[in-house]
C-alpha cells in the first residue's frame, strides 16, 4: 500500500503539534515529585510494569509485523508504538477499573524517563530487516539513498516532548487550579484532534479506508488487546494482588500515541512518514475502543476484591490488627490482610492504593 499524495497537511502537522503539547503539558500538570519518588519505593511493581512496557511489547509488535507481513514503513511504525511508553490514558482507565492509580502514574513517570534511552535502542534492534527492505526499494526506484532508523533525531525528539512535562509540573506546584484544568483538558483535546483526523482523511482520501489492508487494522487492534493479556498473565503469575494486575494490565496495553505523532514527525519524512502516521491513527483510535472495553470488564470482575481491599483498610485502622479474614491465600495484598493462616494484618496502611512491592 502507497501513499500517492501526502497525508497530512500543514494544519493538521500544526493541530497534531499543538495536541502533542497539550496533552504531555497535562501529563505534567498530573505529575509531582513525589511520583518520582514512589518509582524507587515500589520496585517490584515497577520492575514487572518495565518487563511487560520494553520486553514484551516491543517483540509482539516485531511478531505482529512478521506474521501479518506488513510493508517495511507499517511494521516499523508498528513497532515504534510497541517501543513507546505508557500514557495518562492508560491511569485513567485504571481510575475506572478499580486498579492502583498510584502504581499506574509510577509506571508512566518511569517508562517515560527510560525511554529516552530504550526507545532508539528497541526500535533499531526490532527494525534491521525493514530498514535494508526499504534501501533495496528505493534503490531499484533508482535513490542511492540508504535508509537508517534517524535514532538521533528520535531522542531529540523524546527529549523535546518532556519540556511541556516539566512546563506541566511546575504549573501543577505553584497553581493546582490551573494544572487540573490543563490535565482535564488534556484527554479531550486529543480525542478531538484524532476524530479531526480521521474525518479529513476520510474526506480527502474516502478510498484510503478501503485500501488499506486487512492485515494493518489487524496489526493496529492486535497490540493493545495482546499488551492486555500479556501485562495481566506476567503480573498474575508473579502473584500480586488483583488491583496491580489490572494496573500493570492497561499500562502495558495503552502506549503513549500523541508521543508516537512526536517522534513521527519530527524524525521521519515523506512517503514513509505518511504510512508511519496513518497506522499511528489507527491505533489510537482503536485503543480507545477496546481499552473500554476491557475497562468495563475488569470494573465488573474487580468489584468484589476491591470492595473486600478498601473495607479491609477501613477494618484495620477501626478495629486495630486482630481480626479474622475469609479471603483466599494471596488474593489481598500481604501488607493490607494476610489470610489465617498467616497470622495477623497491619494496621497502618500508608496509601489507600497500596504497595505494589509486596
Amino acid at each position: 500500500m502507497e501513499f500517492t499524495t501526502q497525508l497530512l497537511y500543514p494544519i493538521d502537522q500544526a493541530l497534531l503539534a499543538l495536541m502533542i503539547f497539550v496533552i504531555m503539558l497535562g501529563m505534567g500538570a498530573s505529575l509531582t515529585i513525589n511520583d518520582f519518588k514512589a518509582v524507587f519505593r515500589s520496585p517490584r511493581g515497577i520492575f514487572i510494569g518495565f518487563v511487560s512496557q520494553f520486553g514484551f511489547m516491543p517483540f509482539i509488535a516485531f511478531a505482529l509485523g512478521y506474521i501479518l507481513k506488513l510493508e517495511p514503513a507499517f511494521a516499523i511504525s508498528l513497532i515504534l508504538i510497541g517501543c513507546l511508553p505508557g500514557g495518562t490514558t492508560s491511569n485513567m482507565f485504571t481510575y475506572f477499573s478499580r486498579g492502583s492509580v498510584a502504581l499506574s502514574i509510577s509506571m508512566t513517570t518511569a517508562s517515560t524517563v527510560v525511554a529516552i534511552f530504550m526507545m532508539p535502542i528497541l526500535l533499531n534492534l526490532y527494525s534491521v530487516g525493514y530498514t535494508s527492505q526499504i534501501t533495496a526499494q528505493l534503490q531499484a526506484a533508482g535513490s542511492d539513498a540508504v535508509f537508517v532508523i534517524p535514532t538521533g533525531n528520535i531522542i531529540s525528539s523524546l527529549i523535546l516532548v518532556l519540556v511541556p512535562v516539566i512546563i506541566g509540573m511546575f504549573i501543577r506546584k505553584k497553581w493546582a487550579d490551573w494544572a487540573k484544568t490543563a490535565e482535564d483538558t488534556a484527554g479531550f483535546m486529543g480525542m478531538i484532534v484524532i476524530l479531526y483526523l480521521l474525518f479529513t482523511a476520510f474526506a480527502r482520501h474516502g478510498k484510503l479506508f478501503l485500501q488499506t489492508p486487512v492485515e494493518i487494522y489487524i496489526g493496529a487492534i492486535s497490540i493493545g488487546l495482546v499488551g492486555f493479556f500479556f501485562g495481566s498473565i506476567v503480573s498474575r503469575l508473579v502473584g500480586i494482588a488483583p488491583i496491580f494486575q489490572r494496573a500493570i494490565s492497561l499500562e502495558t496495553g495503552i502506549q503513549n500515541g500523541p508521543l508516537a505523532f512526536a517522534v513521527i514527525l519530527l524524525s521521519f519524512s515523506e512517503p514513509i512518514q505518511s504510512q508511519m502516521v496513518w497506522l499511528a491513527i489507527l491505533y489510537s483510535t482503536f485503543i480507545i475502543i477496546s481499552s473500554s472495553i476491557i475497562t468495563l470488564i475488569y470494573r465488573k470482575v474487580g468489584a468484589f476484591d476491591y470492595d473486600i481491599y478498601r473495607n479491609t483498610l477501613i477494618h484495620n485502622r477501626l478495629f486495630g490488627e486482630k481480626y479474622f479474614t475469609h479471603y483466599p491465600k494471596n488474593f489481598l495484598p500481604k501488607r493490607i490482610a494476610k489470610d489465617p493462616s498467616q497470622g495477623n494484618a497491619p494496621s497502618q496502611i500508608r496509601d489507600l492504593q497500596g504497595n505494589p512491592n509486596q
